[in-house]
């Protein structure tokens, strides 16, 4: 995709939309044009901490996070020869799914904030799915909130109401309590034909915590109120423009679109929102995402239901789990070569390390597995990132490499088997994350993983922060009189001159794969041995 280098009309003019997502390890912004084709980026590093037994971010993190991404971008704009941003048209946040954030009546936060890293919401997880016949997985805001209540936290007397992290940002930028549907589909069962959450099952999910003893919590007032793509959900306040820039530069009044969580964000992003298309996001965690024709015709432990931004049903296999090791190998490596006195940028070390992974048998004997938090899909509580291999196999980078890719997409391959199962038909699945960038590798083992077609596009590497962009670029050409679908509106407008990198996989790569999945799955077992020999504390310390 062309980035626009001198961009002061669309800035100058007001009609630029700028999309903020709050990712793992990296808060990020984009400003856009009003076609979504990209001005700047900025961003800010962050990470997340275990305390009391919960991973967690401080809010006053997120605050200051936001304000420095942003502060990122504006002076990049500037470094470029932008103006420094005096209005925009539209603005929108995205962050990490699910979670819990629980306030009072006051807006005080009552504990501190619960993301979807947590497993600690086992038997309230299981005891809403089998209620509420529909998959209720362990990181859904609506599971956090009934094992609190299963574990008679004092908290729960005074829960006024509960919300996602890009539904905190955003009613602090706007002082309007909303999400849009994508995002609330991670908080409670979205009944696609209403467009908000599930009234039948609402009526269950609060007989349940009745009987565990809340029965003065309605789901229906603790919940924010839910949005699709397009539709009013506020403006900037002067509070707003002043925590996103405490100059005074940017004024008020930009149009808000419905905050949306990652999922949705990077279904926009890989332009996947369509029926029989799908896309797989790789970072800190990695999910796989359809567009359903049709409702499954059961229940399936491994998969999620949730929706598209404009609220269209869509199967979603996530995994706690993702490129992180990857990641972290490449790391060791690029600190060895600066050791002996040549140092090298990451993109090149990852291009380094990956460039033999597609050599076939490299990882004979080698097995990768890239746990560092529990992973539901793999049945497992906790994780411990493991490197194993059989005494005749042979340690190279090459088969490290493969090693660390092939496992990193092994959970994934797991959890979409139930989809084949049911007969779903996948047109292609478009990839986007940072490992995608090194081109061709990661598509190539990733299409042998999923079975089928793995498109990436030019602009693969802009993420859920331009993905958000684009979606507020909608919300003020919806405002502006735009008719057009969603779907229809960025594939003319954001994607028009797309060009994409297309690997359809062979008959020998499918079961090349399979077989070193068996093996994969297999040795999970070793996985579980790990966590019960290896404890650690709270803090995510050796015991």
């Amino acid at each position: 995709m062309t980035t626009t280098p001198h961009p002061d009309a669309a800035i100058r003019e007001g009609s630029a939309s700028l999309g903020i997502e709050l990712g793992s390890t990296r808060i990020k912004a984009c400003l856009t044009t009003p076609f979504g084709r990209v001005i700047a980026t900025g961003s800010h590093a962050w990470e997340n901490q275990f305390v009391d037994g919960h991973w967690t971010y401080a809010l006053e993190d997120v605050r200051a996070g936001v304000r420095a991404a942003y502060a990122d971008l504006v002076s990049r704009v500037e470094a470029d020869g932008g103006s420094r941003p005096g209005a925009l048209a539209a603005i929108g946040v995205s962050a990490m799914m699910h979670g819990y954030l629980a306030f009072d009546a006051a807006g005080e936060l009552l504990v501190p904030f619960r993301t979807w890293r947590d497993v600690t919401t086992g038997p309230a997880a299981a005891e809403l799915s089998d209620e509420l016949d529909i998959t209720i997985p362990l990181r859904w805001s609506v599971a956090h909130l009934a094992q609190a209540v299963r574990d008679g936290e004092e908290h729960v007397a005074h829960v006024a109401h509960v919300t996602t992290l890009a539904g905190y940002v955003h009613e602090l930028l706007t002082g309007v309590r909303a999400l849009g549907i994508g995002d609330a589909s991670g908080m409670f069962p979205i009944d696609s034909a209403t467009g908000t959450y599930d009234a039948a099952r609402l009526r269950r999910a609060d007989a349940v915590l009745a009987r565990r003893g809340a029965g003065r919590l309605s789901l229906a007032d603790l919940l924010p109120e839910v949005r699709r793509a397009g539709e009013d959900a506020g403006r900037l306040t002067e509070a707003g423009a002043r925590l996103l820039d405490p100059t005074g530069s940017l004024a008020p009044g930009a149009l808000a679109a419905p905050p949306e969580g990652d999922a949705g964000t990077g279904m926009v992003a890989t332009n996947a929102v369509t029926p029989r298309s799908g896309n797989v996001s790789a970072g800190t965690s990695i999910f796989g995402m359809v567009v359903l024709e049709r409702p499954l015709a059961r229940r399936h432990d491994d998969i999620d239901l949730v929706t598209t931004p404009a609220g269209d049903a869509v199967a979603m296999v996530h995994c706690n789990n993702g490129a992180s090791e990857t990641g972290a190998w490449v790391g060791v490596l690029r600190e060895f070569a600066a050791a002996i006195g040549h140092p090298v940028a990451e993109d090149e070390a990852f291009a380094a390390f990956l460039g033999g992974a597609l050599e076939p048998d490299a990882d004979a004997g080698v097995l990768a597995y890239n746990h560092l938090s529990g992973e539901p899909v793999a049945g497992l509580s906790e994780g411990r990132p493991l490197v194993v291999r059989t005494p005749g196999s042979a340690l190279t980078l090459a088969g490290l490499a493969r090693a660390q890719v092939r496992g990193s997409f092994a959970t994934l391959a797991l959890g979409m088997r139930a989809l084949h199962e049911e007969g779903v038909t996948i047109d292609e699945m478009r990839a986007h994350g940072g490992i995608f960038r090194t081109a061709g590798v990661a598509q190539r083992l990733l299409a042998a993983a999923l079975g089928s077609d793995v498109v990436v596009g030019d602009q693969a590497s802009e993420g859920g922060a331009w993905g958000m962009a684009i979606l507020a670029a909608y919300r003020a050409a919806v405002a502006g009189g735009e008719s057009a679908p969603l779907a229809d509106w960025i594939a003319r407008t954001a994607f028009a001159d797309e060009t994409v990198a297309r690997v359809t996989p062979s008959g020998d790569d499918i079961r090349d794969h399979d077989a070193y999945l068996a093996t994969w799955e297999a040795g999970l077992e070793i996985e579980r041995a790990a966590v019960t020999a290896l404890p650690v504390t709270e803090e995510g310390d050796q015991a």
